[in-house]
This record gives structure tokens, C-alpha cells and sequence, in this order.
């Protein structure tokens, strides 16, 4: 073993043991709050409560199944109230708010960042929605009106209001003391715009600059004026998208005008990956995407979300059975090449769902573009041969050994075991170029490519797989 890989076996160790202590750590601080709740030590369960991270103190709550949850969160300041209460899960949310009083949840949703409280807002029952607008303030009514108002996982969706505004005329001095003034109630201060008095949006100023720069030094002089921005109107996908792309930790998100409206920051960005991540894995394995995680959906929602394609998939097949049925008296003759059958579908299905998962993830990275079609096809292509010549070279020396031989196959002849391995060739090279073009041809229809998956490909394939063998058979056995 080399140096490098001493030292990378040394990493991963040490990031193995680290991961383990900080699991040890949370399971300890979980152990401690239960048993400062158990205890009745609500003087000492509060202050260590504030002490600890938002998230982990929202999954402690989580964890707390009777109605001493609501009482537990009232210990809670405001403000970290607020930050535990954005962390939660829709079903917990919707416990407090049913055991808070208006004035209680008035003063949490003006805590709340906007867009923490519009994806709350999206989520919950309409009865408790309407309760929250009754009780919001009108200043944060109407800026939760407007959000709701964008198009679904629009940019405008997931930004927020909350960021720091400066004027290219102002100092550095000028503008620490800005930020030192309304930062305490804005989502992020490490990156700050340069606006207008008309709200446009002219550059953009990091933290760092305005702590490296002397004190008399005028925005304008510092500021970037190449700016990466979105609109409220582009897609969630894109925008992160161009946040990887970037290294960004917020983008401005301006209107029609190219007046600043909003930001959106890395957090949701991450959000919406996850989401994305999950809807295209659901599409992919033949479901239709859901809102709602897997642990909280009901049984029928399930139902309805899989049966779609499960029925698709089954009717499929009759086109299958009407293959087999039109050439049942030529299989009759070589009756030893029916057991091949689910063999050769299978290496179809799980050939083109290789090559359509690697080019579903090339576009969603823009590593691939629908203008790449024919270099795809031509990667694939070389790729299937190589795959089909290897596949089927193994196949016949197991067929001759193993089916002939071992197991007293009479019907596996070198002519029959001749003909299962070419066909293997042909159908590899049918359902990686298959699996490659359809998700580029639903890219190119402006559909989700993950659309054109696994179970579409699977259909394709076991049809147009069963053709090819019958031909093949033809072709060597002379039936």
C-alpha cells in the first residue's frame, strides 16, 4: 500500500469515527432532555434546549408523542421558537398551532422567515391556514399572499424578503452599520445587493469585501456588477442549477422590471434538490410523485400514486403474449429456447435502465444537451458492443457447461446457445441506444426525463427483444 492510499484509508477512518461520535453525541443530548422532561426540570430542560441546534432540539420534540409537546415548545424564547418551529415536520407543526392561542401563533409567524411560512402554508389543512391569515399581521399577510401567488416550484415560490439592501453611494462605514441595524431580521447578511431607489437591481457586495476595505472606500467602487440572478418566474430546478453551477450562497430574484423582489439561499436550494432528487427516483420507479413523505402516506394514496403504471406495464405485456402466440408453432420445434426467454428480456430492461439513468443524470447536470443526441447514441453504441460481445461470450460458455453439460440439457446446442448469445449482442445494442434517446426525446418535448424510464424502457424492450430472438433463431436454426 502506497502513501496515498495510507492516508486516504487514514481519512476515511477518521470521518468514520467522527460520524459515530456525532450520532453518540445526539443520541446523549436526546437521552439528556428526556430525562430533564421526565424529571419535570423545565427550568433546566429550557436552557438546554436554547443551547442546543434547532434541528435536533425539533426532532426531540418530534419524538415526544403525548400532549406535553405543545408544553415543552412553550419554553421556548420567540426567536428560537420560531427556528425549531421552521424545522419540524407538517404534522408537528400543525400540533402546535392547534394548542397555541391566536396571539401565541400571531407572534410565531412573524418570526418565521416568508418563505419558511409559505411552504408551511402550502402544506397544512385549509381550515388552519385560514386561522394563520386571520391572526398574520397585514404587512405579513399580504407578502404571504403574493408569494402564494407564484407558479408552483417557481423561483418566486421558494425566495424570501428577508435580505440586505444597500446604495451604491453609500460607504463601507455606512453600510456595517446598515447591516448591523437590520441584519438580526434578515435570512442571510454574508452577501448584500446594491439596489436603486426604484427597488433595480445594479451589483451585488460580499461581507468580506466591506471587512477587507477601509471604512471611507464607496460601494460602488466594490460592488460586482456581474451578477447571477433568476426571475420570479423560473423554474426551482434551474435556479439550483445555477447555484451549483456558481458555488452560490444566495441569488437575487428580480420581476419583470428587474426590480429586486426577493432572494433565495442555499437552504432551500438543498430543499429543492431533495425534492427534485425524489420525484424524478419516484418517476423513475414507476410512481407518480407525492408531496407527502412515504412514512405519512395513507395506504390508498400509495395505491393511487403506483396503480397507474403497474396497469400500463400489465397491458404492455399483451403485446408481448401476441409475439409469443404468433410464433408458438416455431418455438414448439426448438422448445429449449423458451427458457432463454426471461433471460433476454431481463438483460434488455437492465441494459437500456443503465444507459437512461446515466443520461437522466447527465441532463439534469447539463452535462448533456438535447443537441448531443447523436454523440449519446454513438458513446452507447460502443459501449453496448463492448457490453453485448462480453455478455454474450460468458452466456455461451455457461450455456455449453452448465445448461449442456452439468445439467443434461439435450436442447442446448452449440447452434441454440449460438443463437441466445448473438441475440444477447442485438438486444444490448437496441436497448442502450433505446435507453439513451428517449429521455433526450422528453427533454427535447419539454417532459421530465426521468418520464422515460425504467418502465417504459422495460416494454420497449421485452417486446422488440422477443422479435429480435425469433429472428435470430431464424437466421441460425433454419425453423
Amino acid at each position: 500500500m502506497d502513501e496515498m492510499e495510507i492516508k486516504e484509508a487514514l481519512d476515511l477512518e477518521t470521518e468514520s469515527e467522527y460520524e459515530y461520535e456525532y450520532e453518540a453525541i445526539q443520541e446523549q443530548q436526546a437521552d439528556e432532555l428526556s430525562e430533564l422532561l421526565e424529571r419535570r426540570d423545565m427550568k433546566q430542560l429550557k436552557t438546554r434546549m436554547e443551547e442546543l441546534n434547532e434541528f435536533d432540539v425539533a426532532e426531540f420534540l418530534s419524538e415526544i408523542e403525548d400532549n406535553r409537546m405543545p408544553m415543552v415548545f412553550r419554553l421556548l424564547s420567540k426567536t428560537a421558537a420560531a427556528d425549531v418551529f421552521a424545522n419540524m415536520d407538517v404534522p408537528d407543526q400543525e400540533r402546535i398551532i392547534n394548542s397555541v392561542t391566536d396571539s401565541e401563533l400571531a407572534g410565531l409567524v412573524e418570526e418565521l422567515y416568508v418563505d419558511d411560512a409559505v411552504d408551511m402554508m402550502e402544506e397544512l389543512p385549509a381550515n388552519v391556514v385560514a386561522r394563520i391569515m386571520r391572526i398574520a399581521t397585514p404587512q405579513t399577510r399580504n407578502l404571504i399572499n403574493q408569494y402564494l401567488r407564484y407558479p408552483e416550484n417557481s423561483a418566486g415560490s421558494i425566495m424570501t424578503s428577508e435580505f440586505v439592501d444597500l446604495k451604491k453611494y453609500m460607504s463601507v462605514k455606512e453600510s456595517i452599520a446598515r447591516i448591523r441595524r437590520i441584519g438580526a431580521d434578515k435570512e442571510t447578511i454574508y452577501v448584500c445587493f446594491v439596489t436603486t431607489m426604484d427597488r433595480k437591481l445594479e451589483g451585488i457586495v460580499s461581507v468580506k469585501d466591506l471587512l477587507l476595505n477601509d471604512d471611507d472606500m464607496i460601494i460602488e467602487d466594490l460592488m460586482d456588477r456581474n451578477v447571477i440572478f433568476a426571475s420570479t418566474t423560473d423554474d426551482q430546478e434551474a435556479v439550483s442549477e445555477m447555484f451549483s453551477d456558481y458555488d452560490l450562497m444566495a441569488m437575487p430574484v428580480v420581476d419583470k422590471e428587474n426590480r429586486l423582489v426577493g432572494i433565495v439561499t442555499v437552504d432551500d436550494v438543498i430543499d429543492v434538490m431533495e425534492q427534485e432528487a425524489t420525484e424524478d427516483f419516484d418517476i423513475m420507479a414507476g410512481i407518480l410523485p407525492s408531496d407527502i413523505p412515504y412514512s405519512r402516506s395513507p395506504i390508498f394514496e400509495l395505491f393511487k400514486n403506483r396503480i397507474p403504471w403497474l396497469m400500463f406495464m400489465m397491458l404492455s405485456a399483451t403485446f408481448t403474449s401476441m409475439i409469443l402466440t404468433s410464433f408458438e408453432d416455431m418455438l414448439a420445434v426448438q422448445a429449449g429456447l423458451v427458457a432463454f426467454i426471461p433471460m433476454l428480456m431481463g438483460t434488455g430492461g437492465n441494459s437500456g435502465a443503465q444507459s437512461s439513468t446515466a443520461v437522466i443524470r447527465s441532463l439534469s447536470l447539463g452535462d448533456t444537451e438535447t443537441s448531443d443526441a447523436l454523440k449519446v447514441v454513438w458513446r452507447e453504441l460502443r459501449v453496448a458492443f463492448l457490453c453485448g460481445i462480453a455478455l454474450a461470450a460468458v452466456n455461451f460458455v455457461k450455456m455449453l457447461l452448465l445448461d449442456g453439460m452439468l445439467l443434461n440439457n439435450d436442447a442446448v446446442t452449440v447452434s441454440v446457445a449460438a443463437t441466445v448469445s448473438l441475440t444477447i449482442i442485438f438486444v444490448v445494442l437496441f436497448a442502450k441506444v433505446v435507453g439513451s434517446m428517449l429521455p433526450i426525446l422528453a427533454e427535447k418535448l419539454g417532459l421530465d426525463p426521468a418520464v422515460m424510464a425504467n418502465p417504459l424502457i422495460s416494454t420497449v424492450t421485452d417486446a422488440v427483444s422477443l422479435l429480435i430472438y425469433i429472428f435470430v433463431a431464424k437466421l441460425i436454426l433454419n425453423i
